[in-house]
């Protein structure tokens, strides 16, 4: 579900590369989802005037990058989380739920949400956010296959599908209009 490269006139009035991140797409309103952002993703970021960045990956973000961040005035909230990876490694349902609130707090918007690739942790991130939303399970796996594909793990849906949504708790003034 990558989407390809363009030219684009920057501010400066030079002509700039935009190319989305792998696994880019927008999930809602104030939120969008990605593998891990490269160099040549920066152009493309800036554009999207993020106010946050919700890192799903456990390793120290690259120095490059949080220069970006810190000179575009975008926080960086790390929420590293394992992968859901037969037999011993599952992701813990209480690290989602603080991610959840994250997303469910429209002061952090726009938000870009990545792991490495954009796939599994972010997928099932953005379909625990989308049983808080109401969609049925089968739309919530369907969205999370087509990000996943060609390796959707059968662990992640399961984990989708039995998340409780009743243990996220957030603040009811900055709830999204979308909830």
């Amino acid at each position: 579900a990558s989407l390809e490269c363009g030219k684009m006139e920057g501010d400066d009035g030079e002509e700039l590369e935009m190319c989305p991140p792998d696994n880019f797409s927008l999930v809602t309103t104030g939120v969008y989802r990605s593998g891990f952002p490269t160099k040549k993703n920066i152009p493309f970021l800036r554009k999207l005037k993020l106010k946050a960045v919700l890192a799903l990956v456990p390793e120290a973000i690259p120095e490059w990058l949080t220069s970006f961040y810190d000179a575009n005035g975008i926080t960086l909230l790390q929420h590293g989380l394992p992968g859901n990876k037969e037999p011993f490694v599952d992701i813990p349902q209480d690290k989602i739920a603080a991610a959840l609130q994250v997303l469910l707090d429209d002061r952090n918007y726009s938000v870009l949400i990545h792991c490495n690739k954009g796939k599994h942790r972010t997928g099932c991130l953005v379909g625990c956010l989308r049983k808080l939303q109401s969609w049925s399970l089968v739309a919530i796996c369907d969205e999370y296959r087509r990000f996943a594909a060609p390796k959707a793990r059968v662990l992640d849906q399961q984990f989708i599908e039995l998340f409780d949504i009743a243990s996220v708790t957030y603040d009811q003034r900055y709830k999204p209009t979308w909830l």
